[in-house]
């Protein structure tokens, strides 16, 4: 048999159930599937194209659960602010008044290239005109589930908050079949920007089309405070009131629960997002991944937005995903290094209805490979490669990724964006930003 791509020369991780780690392996690719995943032994198979891992590390792309693509065009914009400051005050008028369908592609191809670069092959987004974020993805040759943003009030592309979920829903009937590595969802901003009727609205549109419905909840303790004098129930309780909790929905950040909440969201199904850093830089709290793991709650890592995080990179969310909760707990055992790789794997796959699919490099599942080095001296020497991903890797490290069997990455340079004009085409936006002017 010939494979059309093979690639060997490190050690596999291949992040399935039983955490098969082989030493010196080879993974075989055919079309946009993998077809093997063995250990070298004696001659190489025969490849149509061979990439040599140089003793790096070979393991399934990363799965970002969580992102707002366009916002990498606001990245330190409006810095060491409280939440509803950040947003009120600067985020929904920057939006307002510099996100355009132009400007939003720039934003989300910049970020495509960040995110490749740096090991994801995957994310979860919700924005607005998250068309342009489409072509923008596809584009880049990513992986993705995309929902478009539903607000209860004027927003980029859709002017009219009482057209905000039958926009969403046109978004997703366009989107369905047009590209073969992105899928529709529907985004609910959080429950103090939508109304009730909002909310079952877009939930029973995304419900009607089997497409994920993700929704920020629970991120401050003010909200939960808000919610429930309105409402006399917790967040995570508001919404199983309406009947918003099943397997097709995805809650983002989830801090401020109790042990009801977290009780609920195991017997719906649901899923959830962790967002570290940007819950930590925007003190919006901590949340209790290990009390979500323990109830069996499908829950994967996300980096946020680049305006609250203000990074991109998977890698960064990892090591300071393992870390804060091992002090938070005072526990060093606390969140392994194991575990939280399967989280921005496997389990971020899982969150977002991806599992059969990508998070595991596991044969007949899709094609969604890195190459992360060990020839740099922050990756020297190796040991055991679970813990140097989590705990030394960055973004950089990379050197080569694959997505659905197709290179767009080789030796840590992009193959399938022109990144001299995105990142000019980004700083021209910039500059409009800090004059002060409306975009052309």
């Amino acid at each position: 048999m010939t494979y059309d791509l093979l690639i060997h020369g490190g050690t596999v991780l291949t992040v399935n159930t039983g955490f098969d780690v082989i030493e010196d392996g080879i993974v075989g690719v055919s079309g946009d599937i993998v077809t093997l995943v063995t250990a070298r032994d004696g001659v190489l198979p025969a490849a149509r194209r061979v990439i040599d891992a140089a003793g790096g590390i070979i393991m399934p792309g990363l799965v970002n659960t969580h992102t707002h693509l366009p916002m990498t065009l606001f990245r330190g914009l409006a810095d060491d602010l409280p939440l509803q400051r950040w947003l009120e005050d600067h985020m929904f008028p920057a939006e307002a008044a510099y996100i355009t369908e132009s400007t939003a592609k720039t934003g989300a191809l910049l970020a495509c290239a960040e995110m490749l670069l740096s090991g994801t092959t995957t994310c979860c987004d919700g924005y607005f005109f998250e068309g342009q974020v489409a072509e923008a993805v596809a584009a880049a040759g990513m992986r993705a589930v995309l929902g478009c943003g539903v607000v209860d009030f004027p927003a980029p592309g859709v002017p009219d908050p009482g057209e905000n979920v039958a926009h969403a829903a046109r978004f997703a009937d366009d989107l369905a079949h047009r590209f073969p590595t992105v899928a529709p969802a529907v985004f609910c901003h959080a429950p103090y920007t939508c109304g009730e009727r909002t909310l079952r609205r877009a939930k029973a549109a995304a419900a009607e089309r089997g497409l994920l419905f993700q929704i920020h909840i629970a991120e401050t303790r003010s909200e939960r405070r808000q919610i429930m004098e309105q409402h006399a129930m917790t967040p995570v309780g508001y919404l199983d009131r309406l009947g918003l909790l099943d397997p097709n929905t995805l809650l983002v950040h989830a801090i401020w629960v109790d042990a009801d909440d977290i009780h609920r969201i195991a017997v719906n199904g649901a899923a959830v997002s962790v967002t570290t850093q940007s819950e930590m830089k925007l003190a919006s709290g901590i949340a209790p991944l290990s009390a979500f793991l323990a109830a069996g709650v499908r829950t994967g890592l996300g980096t946020d937005g680049a305006a609250s995080n203000n990074s991109l990179d998977m890698f960064r969310e990892m090591d300071m995903t393992a870390k804060i909760h091992k002090v938070h707990h005072l526990d060093p055992t606390c969140m392994d290094a194991r575990t939280v790789l399967t989280l921005a794997t496997r389990g971020g796959a899982e969150a977002i209805g991806l599992g059969r699919q990508v998070g595991s490099i596991t044969v007949g599942k899709q094609a969604d490979l890195i190459v992360v080095g060990t020839d740099q001296p922050g990756m020297t020497p190796l040991y055991e490669a679970a813990s140097q991903v989590v705990y030394s890797a960055k973004g950089r490290d990379v050197r080569h990724v694959v997505v659905a069997g197709r290179p767009v990455v080789a030796d840590g340079r992009l193959l399938t964006l022109p990144l001299e004009e995105i990142l000019d085409a980004a700083q021209a936006v910039g500059q409009r930003i800090r004059s002060g002017k409306e975009p052309s």
